[in-house]
């Protein structure tokens, strides 16, 4: 009796491994074991130079594709989709499976980080306004919460039309426009008085199209942030169940980033070693800004 209950114990014992292993093989992340076997990957992206940009030959280009690009060809992925949407959409999109990894020049905030996981952060950079020339209201920082009769023009779901409502700006206020160069066109056209944008954003469209009756406000006054606060550091985003992917990412990222390759990147779209994001982690941008 003892050898038969034995053994039956040891049949349950095994029944149970064997159905909790075949459970964890189903259920574990996969992500990037997919897109290798695929040899494919979906990357999403938003027209917002110098960020990301289709060129005249109708090639996906821009800081985050170029990186995107040299971590696929590392990581042994052989093709990528792209896929253009506006810059608002990116989130939702990625979240619903429509592509992999968003490729824009995201930054990391607060909000973002509830609904999606991001890469190591890949460059720093600061914001700046654009006004009509002379700057005819005298706009020289975002603190104009006051002024109700001042309007301005931000990309829909960027860092900037956060900091602006953060900053006193009320809604109506806010024009939302799709990318810089329809936010340049609203200005010249007297909808907005002011196009809040990120400073290698304005730089960049300044060099491929020029700026027209505009003008990048100098001397501009960064917005006021607590001396811990961490924003301006842009990276890829990746959904959140799809840690795998996210981790083989970034192994090839960490090596990359700083670079003379990387340098050669941010030097051909206007940004310099300035805009390095330097030895901060996405660790502690996350825990800087979670306390805010």
């Amino acid at each position: 009796m003892n050898f038969l209950a034995n053994k039956k114990a040891i049949l349950v014992f095994l029944s149970i491994t064997f159905l909790a292993s075949v459970l964890i093989y189903i259920t574990r992340d996969r992500s990037f074991e997919q897109i290798k076997r695929n040899e494919v990957i979906r990357i999403g992206y938003a027209v917002e130079p110098p960020y990301a940009m289709v060129d005249k030959n109708g090639d996906v280009t821009g800081e985050s594709p170029e990186i995107a690009k040299r971590i696929c060809a590392e990581l042994g992925i052989k093709k990528i989709e792209w896929f253009q949407t506006d810059f608002n959409s990116l989130i939702p999109q990625l979240i619903s499976g429509r592509f992999d990894v968003i490729a824009a020049g995201m930054f990391i905030t607060k909000e973002r980080t509830k609904k999606i996981n991001f890469s190591e952060p890949t460059f720093h950079v600061k914001q700046a306004l654009l006004v009509l020339e002379g700057n005819p209201k005298e706009l020289f920082s975002y603190q104009i919460g006051s002024m109700h009769n001042i309007k301005y023009a931000v990309i829909k779901g960027s860092i900037e039309e956060m900091i602006l409502l953060k900053n006193g700006v009320f809604e109506e206020q806010l024009i939302r426009v799709p990318d810089a160069v329809s936010g340049k066109a609203a200005l010249e056209s007297g909808l907005v008085d002011g196009v809040a944008l990120s400073q290698p954003a304005i730089t960049q469209m300044a060099a491929a199209i020029g700026l027209g009756k505009a003008e990048i406000v100098k001397n501009f006054e960064q917005p006021p942030i607590d001396p811990d606060e961490k924003m301006g550091y842009g990276a890829f985003g990746f959904r959140t169940n799809d840690v795998e992917l996210l981790d083989s990412w970034n192994a090839v990222l960490n090596k990359f980033i700083g670079s003379n390759q990387h340098l050669k990147i941010l030097n051909a779209f206007g940004l310099t070693k300035d805009e390095l994001p330097g030895n901060i982690s996405k660790k502690e941008i996350i825990l800087k800004n979670e306390n805010k």
